[in-house]
């Protein structure tokens, strides 16, 4: 069986799918692997280190070719094109955004599998690539707002004067927010955090921050550890503990998302004149419309005399960390499902049936069928 790894053509994005490390560990288990040419350039992973771990240097159609193709992002229709008819797939999809991908996966009759719906069950922990990568962008989020702000993060005590710690909000407490509150934490900064999720009340608190509580979170519908639905009465109570706190606040980090749905807007533009003058946010959905009315995708703006952060692709300034830990994912996943002779499915595998998006040319996926045929 082949293995093929592909150059990233997204804009923004660093990461590959392997590293030469996984890469001699799939070798040892038997199978072979095509790496295109330059794939792992950017994450500082040259064609000699592949080649060093066993693999086999050669060109996109080669790599495309191969019987499983894994990569980070989605397959490009011309991508697609040149796979093999009956092959196998895996990378990120969010198969619910992109029907005309969906349709050119089940032309080919390619078994595609999305590293996004991994469930977050026990045993799928070591496959968790949002949840790795989420970690990394945590950390990174303080960083950039770190450097924005004219102001450090501790306490410090001098002969000049005594300088008070930074104060951090951060919405959200799941994986990226949790990261953030622990690094802004170390870095010496007083940490608030919000969540529609009562139950991260005692994970904020464990880290150092102060859960910041909001009335009426029996309105939260969660599935999956996933925020699903937020009634509106509760959203109205929510945006009015923001205002009120998020005047006094240096840095805001916004981390709320909702799976197959756009961002809620959390901080509006009136809450941005109301902050003060040289304050950051670091909108980490901006991906998915962001959680800030004014921030913009993948550029750093200043409004109403606030340093407004949109990096969609967190992940991918960490290029090394995040494809070594990406490829441990991805790479147990493939496991998981390879046989001895090649992908043999157990579609009543719990985790199987949740990565499974096409199979024999035909969409599988529960949850995309439900929101593709909204």
């Amino acid at each position: 069986m082949i293995i093929g790894i592909v150059k990233e053509t997204k804009e923004y994005e660093n990461r590959v799918a392997l590293s030469p490390e996984v890469v001699k560990l799939i070798r040892k288990k038997g199978f072979d692997v095509v790496v295109e040419s330059g794939a792992g350039e950017k994450s500082y992973f040259s064609n000699q280190d592949y080649e060093a771990a066993g693999a086999t240097i050669g060109t996109s159609k080669e790599a495309l070719g191969a019987d499983l193709v894994l990569k980070v992002n989605l397959a490009t229709p011309q991508e697609i094109a040149l796979m093999k008819e009956g092959a196998a797939y895996i990378s990120y999809m969010y198969a619910y955004q992109h029907p005309e991908v969906v349709a050119a996966f089940n032309a080919k009759r390619i078994s595609s599998f999305s590293m996004d719906a991994v469930p977050r069950i026990s045993r799928a922990q070591k496959m968790d690539a949002l949840s790795s990568q989420a970690n990394l962008a945590g950390y990174k989020a303080v960083l950039l707002g770190a450097n924005y702000l004219g102001k450090i993060f501790p306490l410090l005590m001098t002969a000049s004067g005594t300088i008070t710690p930074a104060r951090v909000l951060i919405f959200g407490a799941g994986v990226a927010g949790l990261q953030a509150i622990a690094t802004a934490k170390r870095l010496g900064a007083v940490v608030e955090c919000t969540d529609v999720r009562p139950e991260t009340k005692e994970q904020v608190e464990s880290l150092g921050g102060r859960y910041l509580s909001v009335e009426g979170a029996e309105g939260v519908k969660t599935e999956g550890g996933y925020a699903r639905e937020v009634s509106a009465e509760y959203l109205e109570k929510q945006q009015q503990l923001i205002r009120e706190k998020i005047k006094d606040a240096d840095l805001v980090i916004t981390t709320a998302l909702v799976m197959g749905k756009k961002s809620p807007i959390l901080v509006t533009e009136d809450m941005v004149k109301s902050m003060k003058a040289g304050s950051v946010i670091v909108d980490m959905a901006v991906e998915s419309g962001g959680n800030c009315a004014i921030s913009e995708k993948n550029a750093t703006v200043v409004k109403h005399g606030v340093t407004l952060v949109g990096e969609s692709n967190l992940p991918s300034l960490l290029p090394v960390n995040a494809s070594q830990l990406y490829a441990t994912n991805i790479s147990t996943l493939a496991f998981h499902l390879i046989g001895e002779t090649g992908i043999s499915l157990d579609l009543e595998d719990e985790i199987t049936k949740g990565v499974l998006i096409t199979h024999q040319g035909e969409l599988v996926h529960a949850f995309t069928k439900q929101i593709l045929s909204q």
